[in-house]
């Protein structure tokens, strides 16, 4: 089985990625922030469409803000 694959996600802000994963029950993502010291969760969904939906995004930059905040 192939290592998972992140990618950079800048629409979201900085130092965030998408996390790729597949398994035999669908096509994951895990959005994520590496900050000094940690690496904060942003969301994790089930993937249905090819771009990310626009909801997730919006989700994942207010949970970072807040928690920079």
């Amino acid at each position: 089985m192939p290592m998972p694959h992140s990618r950079p996600m800048p629409v979201i802000g900085p130092r965030c990625h998408e996390l790729r994963i597949n398994d035999a029950d669908g096509t994951w993502r895990i959005i994520y922030r590496l900050d000094h010291g940690a690496v904060i969760i942003g969301e994790v969904f089930r993937k249905k469409t090819p771009a990310t939906p626009g909801p997730v995004i919006d989700t994942c930059k207010r949970r970072f803000e807040a928690y920079d905040r």
